[in-house]
């Protein structure tokens, strides 16, 4: 009895120092992205004043508006003319640069606090997160409360695939009533959006997209392969993702524009749906084929410590067995990325809503860096620069109800705004490197903006992001 006795505290010790542990490892990573934390004595806090001798990019039209004032109230843009007076209010002299509206990611898949201020850094100041877990809820209510320097924070609920589509980055939805409760679950949890994935027949799906129209939920959908692809463009459903998934499914991998004519026509023929192309993810396993280094290259150092030990070699090695197995895979892949092009050329000119989105997160793509990349691919497509920043800002702002108050420069819209040395409707790149970001009004100068580069570079984070995981996992499971 006595030896069973000490036993027991021995496991119970060892269990005290495992949870210890934890707590303070999740401290510590806490700690290690309190630069994001909003301290209402520094400058940054400051989300009332006027912007003087500005050209606005206003983004609800093809214009620019020259020599103007900014009053920015409480981080939402009360007052755009030529002349301004507020008494007793900081005034900032944009010296004749360009306020554009802040670019919107619509597909990422935040591992971190560390990716936000690389998204800020990057002049992206929204995000749709498509990978729910519990610590995004924490992200988004820590947003709302203003609490943290970050961009607005939308995220969906876990993935919800069929019963047969197994991963542990997936919910398995087995009947109409378990799709139901699902839904309704995400909605009291907090989520935003449902995402619906792979496996989903027409009798789950049907539940799912009835349970999201009674709980008011918009619906972001990678395609079912168990129903036709043109069951997407239902009402509820407000964008379909992946440019890929329209080679892999209607058009059965089959590069035929004759063939791809009548799906843009559907897409574009529904007003409700939006596209989300996301070429750049497909375009990394080129780049991966291409570049035997590229898991050693300095950009992957902003990649979270757990994907690119996890997901980034796994693709790699994937990716690399494949060329090594048959070489004319990587002109293959090749062709299928120009098709892409293709494809947004298509859904632009048949007048189709494109909307950006990067997948950034997983593989080799990298968290606000690769919005710009994507940009430049729309832009090979055909699409003029108003076009392309059209897809990341007021397109994008549309799609769904919650980012009404985003994405142009009007009065009464939320001050999330960048400040760029030149014009991006004549030169995009201008937008990869902003003098400025503001976020709800709150000024972000380069300087800090580069830190928040610095902070993220080679973060030793990897035990705390799989305990976040792990956390999901137990939850969802």
């Amino acid at each position: 009895m006595k030896i069973l006795k000490r036993l027991l505290k021995i496991v119970f010790a060892l269990i005290g120092v495992f949870f210890l542990t934890i707590i303070i490892t999740l401290w510590v990573d806490s700690f290690g992205t309190s630069y994001l934390r909003i301290d209402m004595t520094d400058q940054t806090s400051n989300n009332s004043y006027l912007i003087s001798n500005v050209n606005i990019v206003p983004m609800h039209q093809d214009t620019v508006l020259v020599n103007k004032m900014v009053h920015i109230k409480e981080g939402v843009i009360i007052t755009i003319a030529d002349t301004i007076e507020v008494k007793g209010i900081e005034i900032i002299d944009a010296k004749n640069k360009y306020l554009t509206p802040g670019l919107i990611d619509m597909h990422v898949h935040v591992w971190d606090r560390y990716e936000l201020g690389l998204y800020l850094s990057n002049g992206v100041t929204a995000v749709r997160n498509l990978w729910g877990m519990p610590m995004h809820l924490r992200i988004k209510e820590d947003v709302i409360n203003d609490l943290i320097i970050s961009p607005a924070f939308f995220t969906t609920g876990p993935k919800l695939t069929g019963p047969e589509f197994i991963g542990d980055d997936n919910f398995n939805l087995n009947n109409p009533t378990e799709a139901k409760e699902k839904v309704i679950s995400y909605k009291s949890q907090g989520y935003d959006l449902i995402k619906t994935y792979y496996g989903l027949d027409k009798e789950i799906f049907d539940a799912v997209i009835e349970q999201a129209k009674i709980s008011e939920m918009d619906i972001v959908a990678h395609p079912s392969q168990k129903v036709p692809f043109s069951y997407h463009l239902n009402s509820r459903i407000k964008s379909i993702e992946h440019a890929e998934e329209i080679v892999q499914q209607p058009l059965h991998f089959v590069l035929d524009t004759l063939k791809l004519r009548p799906i843009v026509d559907s897409i574009s023929r529904s007003k409700h749906t939006s596209y989300c192309p996301t070429i750049t993810v497909f375009n990394n396993i080129y780049q991966m084929m291409v570049n035997d280094s590229i898991l050693d290259s300095e950009s992957l150092e902003y990649m979270n410590p757990l994907i690119k030990k996890v997901d980034s070699k796994k693709q790699f090695e994937r990716w690399f067995t494949a060329k090594q197995e048959n070489p004319g895979t990587v002109d293959r892949i090749k062709k299928q990325h120009d098709f892409h092009i293709t494809i947004v050329k298509k859904l632009h000119e048949a007048g189709a809503t494109i909307v950006c989105g990067t997948d950034a997160g997983i593989g080799v793509t990298l968290p606000g860096f690769s919005i710009h990349k994507e940009m430049a691919f729309y832009k090979e497509a055909g699409l003029s620069n108003y076009e392309v920043l059209k897809t990341a800002t007021v397109n994008a702002s549309k799609t769904h109800s919650i980012m009404n108050q985003l994405g142009t420069i009007e009065e009464g819209k939320i001050a999330n705004l960048l400040l760029v040395n030149t014009n991006p409707l004549v030169d995009l790149s201008t937008l990869e490197n902003p003098t400025c970001v503001f976020v709800k009004g709150r000024k972000l100068n380069r300087e800090t903006l580069d830190s928040y580069n610095e902070k993220a570079k080679n973060r030793k984070n990897l035990i705390a992001s799989a305990l976040m995981y792990f956390e999901n996992l137990i939850i969802e499971r």
